[in-house]
C-alpha cells in the first residue's frame, strides 16, 4: 500500500467509522462527510464514485431499495401489514417467543428466495405492528429478524448479492447453492433461535389482556382498501417472480423493483405520488451512497486489494487451513466493509488459489468465501445492507437502535454461525470427504 492517498483514505474511513460507532454525529452525516473527504483528497473522483461498477455507488442497491420502499409504502395504506401482524400473532397463540420464532423462520425462508434487503422491507412493518399489538419491545424482534435475513440469504444463489458474484466466478449453479448451503442454513437458523431464546428472554413478557384482545380480532377487518390491496399484491407477485427468474430474464433486481413501483403508482388512483415518495427512507439511501463512495476510495487507492493479497498470503497452499483463514478473515472484514466490493475483489484471488490447488467449482474455498462474506454481515450494525435498512425503519418508527446495541448481539451470533460453518466445512470436505 503505497502513497499518501492510500493512508489518507484509511484515515478517512476509520474516522467516519469511529463517528458512526460512537454516534457523536448521525451516521448519515458521518458517511456523507467521509465520502466528501474521499473526493477532496483524490482517493476517488466523480467518474469512479458515480459511474464505476467496481468502485462507485452501487445504484442497483439504491434503486432496488427505492423501488421496494415505494411498493411497501402503497401496501402499508391497504392494511396488509396489520392483517399479517394479527394473523401471525394468532397463529403463534399470542405467545411472544413463538411470535419471534415465526418471524425468524418466515424471514430466513423469504431471504433465501428474495434478497435479504427486500425481505426486511416487507417483514419489518409486520414485526412492528405485531409488537405494538402485544405491547412488546420492538428492538429485539427487529434485530432477530435482520440476523435471520443474513443467515437465510446464504442458502441460495439469489439470497445475497455476493453469492451471485461468487457463482459467476466459480461456475456454480442455483442448485449447487441449495444442495451445499441450504441444509447448513437450516442448522444456523436453529442456532439463532436458541441464542434469541436466551439473550432476548426479557422481551418475552406475556400480557394476557393484550393477547386476549388480539386473539379476538378478525384479520380481515384490518384491510382498508381491498381493490388497492389486490393491485399491490399482483404487482408484488410479479416483482418477486422477476427476482426469482433473474437467471433466465437477466433483469437486475433494481430494474424489476422500479418497474413494479412505477406500475403500482400508476394504477393506485387513491394514493398520491408524493405520498408514496414520502415513504422512501431517503436518509438510508444517502447513507448507502456515502458508504459506497468511502469504500470506493479504499478500492481505488488499492487498500482493499492489499488486504485481499494479505489474506491470500495467510491462506497459503493448505486447503484446510486456507479455508478456515478465508472463512474467518472474510467474516471479520465483511463486518466492517460492505461485502459486495470485498467479494468482487476477493473472488479472482480465490479463483487463483483454487486453480493452484487443482480444485474445481465445488471447492471448500468457494464456500468459505461465501459463508464468511454472508454471515460476517451480522457482526455490526452496518455490516450488511439489511442491517442498515432495519436501523432506518426503526429510527423512523421512533425506536432507534444504536450501533452498539445491534452490534453486541451481532457479535454473539456471527462467531457462533461462523464456527458452525467451519465445523461443517471440515466435516464435509476433510473429515468425511
Amino acid at each position: 500500500m503505497d502513497g499518501w492517498q492510500s493512508w489518507a483514505a484509511v484515515a478517512v474511513f476509520v474516522g467516519a467509522y469511529a463517528l458512526i460507532i460512537t454516534e457523536l454525529v448521525h451516521r448519515v452525516a458521518a458517511a456523507l462527510a467521509g465520502a466528501g473527504l474521499m473526493l477532496a483528497i483524490g482517493a476517488t473522483d466523480d467518474g469512479s464514485a458515480f459511474f464505476s461498477s467496481e468502485s462507485g455507488i452501487d445504484w442497483n442497491v439504491v434503486f432496488l431499495l427505492m423501488g421496494m420502499m415505494m411498493i411497501v409504502g402503497v401496501l402499508k395504506r391497504t392494511g396488509l401489514f396489520e392483517f399479517l401482524a394479527i394473523w401471525a400473532v394468532k397463529r403463534a397463540g399470542a405467545r411472544p417467543f413463538r411470535v419471534m420464532v415465526m418471524l425468524i423462520v418466515i424471514t430466513s425462508v423469504a431471504s433465501a428466495l428474495l434478497d435479504n434487503v427486500t425481505t426486511v422491507l416487507l417483514i419489518a412493518p409486520v414485526t412492528i405492528l405485531a409488537c405494538e399489538r402485544l405491547a412488546l419491545p420492538v428492538t429485539p424482534y427487529l434485530i432477530a429478524e435482520v440476523l435471520a435475513s443474513n443467515i437465510g440469504g446464504t442458502a441460495t444463489l439469489v439470497g445475497d448479492p455476493p453469492n451471485i458474484i461468487i457463482a459467476a466466478r466459480a461456475g456454480l449453479s442455483f442448485n449447487d447453492f441449495v444442495l451445499s448451503l441450504a441444509p447448513l442454513a437450516v442448522l444456523l437458523v436453529v442456532a439463532l433461535v436458541v441464542v434469541c431464546r436466551v439473550v432476548f428472554r426479557s422481551a418475552f413478557r406475556y400480557d394476557e389482556e393484550r393477547a386476549a384482545e388480539v386473539l379476538a380480532l378478525d384479520p380481515r377487518d384490518a384491510v382498508r382498501e381491498p381493490r388497492l390491496l389486490a393491485q399491490g399484491l399482483a404487482v408484488l407477485a410479479l416483482v418477486v417472480a422477476g427476482f426469482v427468474l433473474h437467471p433466465v430474464l437477466h433483469y437486475e433486481p433494481s430494474v424489476v423493483a422500479l418497474l413494479g413501483a412505477g406500475v403500482l403508482v400508476a394504477v393506485a388512483r387513491t394514493v398520491a405520488t408524493g405520498d408514496v415518495l414520502a415513504e422512501v427512507e431517503w436518509p438510508t439511501l444517502a447513507f448507502f451512497a456515502g458508504l459506497f463512495v468511502m469504500i470506493g476510495g479504499l478500492i481505488e487507492t488499492g487498500v482493499i486489494a492489499e488486504v485481499s493479497r494479505g489474506l491470500a498470503h495467510l491462506v497459503g497452499d493448505g486447503e484446510l487451513g486456507g479455508s478456515m483463514v478465508l472463512l474467518g478473515g472474510s467474516a471479520v472484514l465483511s463486518g466492517v466493509v460492505d461485502n459486495i466490493p470485498y467479494v468482487a475483489t476477493m473472488a479472482p484471488v480465490t479463483s487463483d488459489l483454487v486453480h493452484g490447488m487443482g480444485g474445481g467449482s465445488d471447492h471448500p474455498m468457494w464456500w468459505a468465501l461465501t459463508l464468511g462474506a454472508d454471515l460476517g454481515g451480522n457482526a455490526t450494525a452496518i455490516g450488511a445492507s439489511a442491517n442498515v435498512v432495519v436501523l432506518g425503519i426503526a429510527e423512523r418508527h421512533g425506536t432507534p437502535i444504536s450501533f452498539w446495541r445491534f452490534t453486541r448481539y451481532g457479535l454473539l451470533v456471527m462467531p457462533l454461525t461462523v464456527g458452525i460453518s467451519a465445523l461443517w466445512l471440515w466435516l464435509r470436505y476433510f473429515a468425511l470427504g
